[in-house]
């Protein structure tokens, strides 16, 4: 059974999807193979009726050519939509042309003429553009035509004098219409094979992030379980270290005494992250929730990171100054902490934080003086396993803030800065993560 909820629901609608697009180049393809049969059939009936003097039903042959067009249009109107275009549609328009070819050929000689072989350009377009019954739906339609032709069809005066070579018209229209099939099939083959190939490594893009989202999944449940087992050790050192502080042989000792200090709050950073990853996990959520406001949380968010964290200079601008009311919950805290990590990764020496608000969305911005992204990096931001650092697994801290911030209705966005360092900037929106206002009760008597 698989652990990932995207991979075996959505992954039939992305190849859906990918499949419609492909078609609606396809349907382009067929479109201008038909402007070429109708081009074609002109000359073809130009030359066999006026040049050759063969006598033709000319009427009912223009008439026939004059309903390709019309259904090319409709089709061209029908590409110009950008609706997605399916296997079905396509398979129609193959048939089309199919029984435009036989009422043709009905017209002009049936299976005596040389033009007949064009039924196989019709199966080698349907072989590259259909699957499974489709195809051999075209193939048994095609051979249908071709039986039928054997037997009804209208008598064309073309002896297939083959000794006269290319003196015979027939001899002609033979090596024409081997012509016609040998270009089109390398033009318009090698087209449809290339949308195909497009397809095919967009659906690999697709199954290649499945593959990573059901490998985050799997890593999710590891990190759980181990946050569930971590639970009691930190809590018995939490324990231990609270009375520690209170012996007196360790409180007349002030290197032992801020030892223990120091120990307390790491024990304090582990259990937040272990909160962290359960609350990520949806195990937890809403234990440790607390009603604050915009303001606060930012100051007390990045006290606490300054209490955990060890770095040379930090910057530090709240620039927020109204009392919004909001629920300050764990996950975004933890949001927040992934993208401060990063940047003190990067530049130990100097890292900065400025909070404003822009209208109904508040903004951080963090910056550091690091050597900054990558290209490769910046072009595939979010992407997990996207890192710099070098190390097995890196990348997924600003994978799982995007996901964070997606979810809260904000985004986050990274750039390298001019002068060296990189901005990663979180935009959350405030409707989102605010407390509604309470309403107010009317109490006027009556």
């Amino acid at each position: 059974m698989s652990t990932s909820a995207s991979s075996p629901l959505n992954r039939p609608a992305k190849v859906r999807r990918e499949d419609a697009s492909a078609g609606l180049k396809n349907l382009h393809q067929l479109i201008q193979l038909r402007w070429i049969a109708v081009v074609g059939q002109l000359l073809t009936i130009e030359a066999t009726h006026y040049s050759l003097g063969m006598r033709l039903p000319l009427e009912s042959m223009f008439t026939i050519v004059a309903g390709m067009v019309l259904f090319n249009l409709v089709c061209l109107f029908r590409w110009r939509s950008r609706r997605p275009v399916h296997e079905v549609e396509l398979f129609i328009s193959l048939l089309v042309d199919v029984a435009a070819l036989t009422a043709q050929l009905y017209l002009s000689g049936g299976i005596s003429n040389p033009f007949v072989y064009l039924y196989l350009l019709q199966i080698a377009v349907g072989a590259m553009l259909l699957r499974g019954g489709y195809i051999w739906s075209i193939v048994g339609v095609a051979s249908a035509c071709v039986a039928l032709l054997a037997t009804h069809s209208i008598p064309l005066p073309l002896a297939p004098n083959l000794h006269e070579g290319l003196a015979s018209p027939y001899v002609m229209g033979l090596l024409v219409c081997f012509l016609l099939n040998a270009i089109l099939v390398v033009v318009f083959i090698t087209r449809i094979n290339h949308n195909l190939r497009r397809r095919d490594a967009r659906l690999a893009a697709v199954r290649q992030r499945a593959a990573e989202e059901e490998h985050i999944v799997r890593m999710g449940l590891l990190a759980s379980g181990a946050a569930h087992e971590l639970g009691t050790p930190l809590a018995t050192l939490a324990v231990i270290l609270g009375d520690w502080k209170h012996m007196p042989a360790l409180v007349r000792d002030p290197s032992l005494k801020d030892d223990i200090s120091e120990m307390e709050a790491q024990v304090q950073r582990c259990k937040s992250i272990v909160s962290g990853i359960l609350l990520s996990a949806g195990e937890t959520r809403g234990e440790h929730s607390s009603q604050t406001t915009v303001r606060e949380f930012l100051d007390s968010l990045v006290k606490e990171w300054r209490a955990t964290r060890s770095v040379d200079t930090f910057l530090y601008d709240n620039q927020v100054d109204d009392n919004t009311a909001m629920v300050a919950d764990t996950t975004l805290e933890q949001m927040v902490f992934n993208v401060l990590d990063n940047a003190r990764d990067a530049s130990p020496h100097w890292v900065s934080l400025e909070a404003s608000r822009d209208g109904e969305a508040l903004r951080i911005v963090v910056t550091d003086r690091g050597p900054g992204f990558t290209p490769e990096v910046l072009s595939h931001i979010g992407v997990p396993y996207q890192s710099t650092k070098g190390r097995p697994g890196g990348g997924l801290g600003l994978f799982l803030s995007m996901n964070v911030a997606r979810t809260l209705g904000g985004s986050v966005s990274a750039e390298n800065r001019a002068e060296g360092g990189a901005r990663v900037t979180i935009t959350l929106s405030l409707p989102d993560i605010s407390l509604p206002e309470p309403e107010k009760n009317n109490t006027h008597g009556h």
